[in-house]
């Protein structure tokens, strides 16, 4: 057997997997706990921004509001998706368009504009818990944002090819039918 051959079995192997609906319980638990960080991640930041703690800069506007909680929002239905529903193909739209979108427009928007001051980050938390973010300082949040980014358009590719694979399986195996 030649290496494209291990390849197109490896892969049709990934996509025979794929084609399957339900997820198994590791899958979902991971969906709810994206889930439960996402509504975490809103009611942080929203504390932040309704107690003025001064983490949002006046870069911080209204496209930058809708950017930042937009993306959460994203992650909120894509855990919800997975981890309450347990089905992949409900999602699959959602996760290559949207997260395309919040990974390759949103997350870079934020970057360019950087309406944050994390001097202020941990603020909002009670005082046993701030030194879990009190040492992320402008720079490293950048960082972190740029880690993101990469991550998320890496993610993207992976779940692009993945849905374009599972599509076309299933066009084939309806043709079969």
């Amino acid at each position: 057997m030649n290496k494209t051959e291990e390849t197109g079995s490896w892969f049709s192997r990934l996509i025979e997997g794929e084609m399957k609906d339900d997820m198994e319980i590791n899958q979902r638990v991971m969906g709810t706990a994206i889930l439960v960080l996402g509504v975490l991640g809103v009611l942080f930041f929203v504390a932040h921004q309704t107690g003025s703690t001064g983490f949002f800069t006046e870069t911080f506007g209204t496209l930058e509001m809708l950017l930042l909680y937009g993306y959460f929002v994203y992650v909120i239905v894509s855990g919800t998706l997975y981890g309450l529903f347990g089905r992949k193909h409900l999602s699959r739209h959602f996760d290559v368009f949207g997260g395309l979108f919040f990974a390759a427009v949103a997350n870079i928007w934020l970057l360019v504009v950087f309406p944050f001051e994390f001097t202020y980050f941990a603020d909002v938390l009670p005082d046993f818990l701030r030194f879990l973010v009190q040492w992320i300082s402008n720079d490293i949040a950048q960082v972190l944002l740029v880690l993101g980014i990469i991550w998320h358009l890496g993610g993207e590719v992976i779940m692009t090819v993945m849905y374009l694979g599972v599509r076309k399986a299933r066009a084939r195996t309806l043709q079969n039918v």
